[in-house]
């Protein structure tokens, strides 16, 4: 079974100039950035990158795992990575209305 929807820790791209920023939280997004907007393909880091991803994708290697090999492609390829940090919003209850006393 073919998993992209599976998540790891957000990170941030800034491919080819300022202008243009992604972040990959997913296998599928991961997959995307790689096929469409990677600016070398020739790499050894990217083949190990594209390869991993296949695996993940096909439960091969864990997402944190692809994670790993995905940061190493985008340093040989000169690509600005950031940690994204998510905030954490905690539920709020509905509101109920009070009741009146009279």
């Amino acid at each position: 079974m073919l998993d992209t929807s599976s998540a790891f820790p957000p990170v941030g791209l800034a491919l080819r100039d300022p202008a243009t920023r992604k972040i990959v939280r997913t296998l599928g997004d991961a997959a995307r950035v790689l096929m469409r907007d990677w600016p070398r393909n020739d790499g050894d880091e990217y083949i190990a990158a594209v390869k991993a991803c296949v695996d993940a994708i096909g439960g091969k290697l864990a997402p944190e795992q692809f994670r790993e090999v995905f940061l190493r492609a985008a340093d040989e390829a000169g690509i600005v990575t950031l940690n994204v940090v998510q905030k954490r919003v905690r539920a709020r209850r509905p509101h109920q209305p009070s009741t009146v006393r009279r």
